[in-house]
């Protein structure tokens, strides 16, 4: 039986696609059911020429993962190998930026870089939607991420992604609808991908069903993630103290207690700072969100599971 190390291009629960060293692509299985096989993952598979079938019989170490956490408080990868997580929103469907601000935690807790993008330019209204738009995103570049304004119908701005794309692993994640398929299909040259509409509420379709390597022409890759309502990233993943919020991470060193959550507890530098509007106040808010529901999810766990 021959073996060969392979790179999965595709997930689609048990049923795999991997590229093996010759630039091959086939079709693979996990062999057994403890396998959590995910888009990114190096794996040593079995060619079993006898039964025509290829079985993935080991993940190979990862560098780094994209994670979100089950109901039960456990951690699931989505996609690994990562340099770099693509945070997308869109002018439409209505933006929802406490579901990018979790992505960036997940991201910055793993030591990954991040890049906050919007898309749809060309569909912005008015100047007051503009300056609302460009104070959601002077809170990012503050909080230290980087920023980009995008449309799939302009040259220009897909020639800055490229550039920001060069040379590494990306993952493009975000809501349902915000465009991130079209974006991939402009910077992705040659390569039929699925684009979806809006519905009649101008909420997203899952056009993406599964999550799906692709190949940059001047180095790298972009992973196409399917789009969401909802994100919990891996409480077990999670920086303890900031929860991955790096403006908060600044602050607590002025905190008085060291476990200090930033919450009710006195002489919280954390605190301080919203009050004296030197924190944007959404994401101040989006961090005691998550830290609720980090708190329920590891209750969820349970003190024995805890790791």
């Amino acid at each position: 039986m021959q073996e060969f190390h392979a790179q999965v291009i595709a997930a689609y629960g048990r049923h795999l696609t991997v590229r093996d060293e010759h630039g091959k692509l086939r079709a693979a299985r996990p062999f057994g059911r403890r396998l959590n096989i995910v888009c990114g993952d190096r794996v040593r598979c079995q060619d079993d020429a006898h039964h025509s079938q290829v079985h993935v019989v080991e993940i190979l170490p990862r560098r780094s993962a994209l994670s979100r956490s089950t109901l039960r408080g456990a951690a699931e990868p989505i996609v690994a190998n990562l340099d770099l997580v693509v945070a997308v929103m869109a002018v439409t469907p209505q933006p929802d930026p406490f579901i990018i601000d979790r992505y960036l935690c997940a991201a910055s807790s793993a030591g990954m870089r991040a890049l906050v993008l919007v898309n749809k330019m060309d569909l912005l209204g008015p100047e007051t939607d503009r300056s609302a738009l460009e104070g959601v995103l002077e809170a990012y570049r503050s909080a230290g991420y980087d920023t980009l304004c995008c449309s799939s119908v302009s040259p220009e701005s897909q020639s800055a992604l490229i550039a920001k794309l060069q040379g590494m692993t990306s993952v493009f994640v975000g809501q349902s609808g915000v465009g991130k398929s079209s974006l991939i299909a402009a910077v992705v040259p040659d390569v039929e991908i699925v684009v979806g509409e809006l519905d009649r509420d101008y909420e997203g379709r899952h056009t993406t069903t599964a999550s799906r390597l692709y190949d940059l022409p001047g180095g790298g890759a972009v992973i196409d993630s399917p789009g969401v309502r909802d994100y919990a990233p891996a409480v077990t993943d999670l920086e303890p103290r900031s929860l991955g919020f790096p403006e908060i991470d600044r602050l607590a060193t002025g905190c008085r207690f060291l476990d200090c959550q930033h919450l009710r507890e006195p002489h919280c530098a954390v605190r301080a700072a919203v009050e004296n509007s030197e924190l944007d106040a959404r994401r101040y808010e989006s961090y005691r969100r998550l830290r609720r529901l980090h708190g329920e999810l590891l209750q969820a766990k349970g003190p024995a599971r805890r790791s």
